[in-house]
């Protein structure tokens, strides 16, 4: 414990620099830093899964015990925290004026690029620059969006939350971890009579050299970059507190006087194949409206619309996609749905589908250590969000979809074909129906879904 604080949190994301700047400040007399405590997977380091006796299964009935045996533990005391650890832990974090606030940032693309290297060789911390192992990234823009989207959102609720409270922070970017000056600094913002001097070098950058030559796919980088707007220069002004806008991306006819706003990814290829076979023609996507403009001024009188799929079906093309999809943050999914909410994903279909929805309940009800995922969101609140960038004049549900697509294209149109239906009838009872309602029971009093089985 110092004079100013019991404990700190530093605030950051995959490759910022946050294990080398972790380590620095465990080189301080008196500080102890315990690494992601409430990282989804593990308890404070990769293959600890108890920490003051708490195991994985009694943080994920209650964070709680463990926040208060860290920032009880002798000394200074600390942890990192990222955007999608156990959000339960976020508010008494920020409310708590004891705990002292540190955040370190890093260029996106930067931290983009050496994420997906790391993931690409395995390796994730390195010591030795002769073990170095080295391999390029291929820029996915859809992914690298998503993610920069989400990293904002959690960082704006953290700033408001210590606007709103009058508390400070300490700020330091990937370039300061390095920098002795800066790094005595936050000693004494922390209250720490230590100083270093010097930083310590056990942890070596990954991945040196020019973004470009760390890219594969160079062009394609650069060009969708170039879409993008940092400044936010096409965000309305207002006086209402932010409450996460957002939209995907929006679809514009080729010819017809019709643009689709698709809630989340299950109906946007559905959608794109449907407004490609209405003209002959691929439709105009951006993220923005601003980019779709000169569009909406040749097609005036346009009709915007969504897509709202039957709760029980997008839990389903989240299942399914949970179990066939690739990379990290779909193995964690299985890891967190296996491991903590106990169910046998290799074991008969009906069952482990009834125990992923049990999952999404607890996930919605904020009873897991994993937060929210906008595929995982109801479409009410996804609708809220984006309200505040465009509001559709239509809203469609599946189940209508088909007759509501042919007023709005004035014609017998092409026909829509969203995947799993078939199987997910071969699968869906009383059981699965009343587990769907139960967590996505907003969905189902908001917009008026009735079950599955009488669409």
């Amino acid at each position: 414990m110092s004079g100013n604080y019991d404990a700190f949190v530093l605030f950051a994301e995959m490759r910022t620099g946050s294990n080398h700047l972790e380590a620095s400040l465990a080189a301080l007399d008196g500080v102890e830093s315990f690494g992601e405590v409430f990282n989804p997977v593990f308890i404070g380091a990769p293959n600890r899964a108890d920490l003051f006796g708490i195991d994985m299964h009694a943080r994920e009935a209650d964070p709680m015990p463990l926040l208060r045996a860290v920032v009880g533990a002798p000394g200074l005391t600390g942890f990192r925290f990222f955007h999608d650890h156990d959000p339960r832990v976020l508010d008494p974090v920020l409310n708590n004026r004891r705990i002292a606030k540190v955040f370190l940032t890093r260029n996106p693309l930067d931290s983009y690029v050496s994420l997906q290297i790391a993931v690409e060789t395995g390796q994730w911390r390195l010591t030795n620059a002769k073990m170095a192992k080295t391999a390029t990234a291929r820029f996915q823009p859809e992914e690298f969006d998503a993610l920069v989207a989400r990293q904002a959102a959690f960082r704006d609720r953290t700033h408001r939350r210590l606007q709103e409270t009058g508390q400070g922070a300490f700020w330091l970017t990937y370039d300061n971890i390095g920098d002795l000056d800066v790094l005595n600094g936050l000693a004494a913002f922390l209250g720490i009579a230590a100083r270093l001097d010097t930083v310590p070098g056990k942890i070596k950058k990954q991945n040196p050299g020019e973004i470009e030559e760390k890219v594969e796919n160079v062009a394609e980088m650069r060009a969708h970059l170039a879409l993008l707007d940092p400044f936010l220069l096409s965000r309305s002004v207002h006086l209402e507190p932010a409450r996460g806008p957002a939209a995907g991306m929006l679809m514009a006819a080729a010819e017809s006087p019709v643009l689709a706003a698709p809630l989340a990814s299950d109906t946007s290829e559905a959608l794109r194949t449907w407004l490609t076979a209405l003209d002959g023609a691929p439709p105009t996507e951006s993220r923005t409206l601003k980019e779709l403009r000169p569009w909406m001024r040749r097609h005036g009188g346009f009709l915007s619309f969504t897509l709202l799929r039957h709760p029980l079906a997008r839990a389903y093309t989240m299942f399914t996609g949970m179990l066939s999809d690739k990379g990290r943050e779909a193995n964690i999914l299985r890891r967190i749905v296996t491991n903590q909410h106990g169910v046998d994903l290799g074991g008969p279909e009906k069952a482990a589908f009834l125990g992923f929805l049990k999952f999404l309940k607890a996930n919605l009800n904020g009873q897991s250590a994993l937060p929210v995922a906008p595929e995982r969101a109801t479409q009410a609140a996804l609708l809220a969000g984006m309200a505040q960038t465009m509001l559709p004049l239509r809203l469609i549900r599946e189940g209508e979809a088909q007759a509501e697509l042919d007023r709005l294209a004035g014609r017998a149109s092409p026909r829509l074909n969203l995947l799993g239906r078939a199987a997910l009838n071969a699968i869906a009872d009383d059981e699965i129906e009343a587990a769907c309602a139960d967590a996505y029971r907003r969905d189902y009093e908001a917009l008026g879904f009735r079950r599955w089985t009488e669409t």
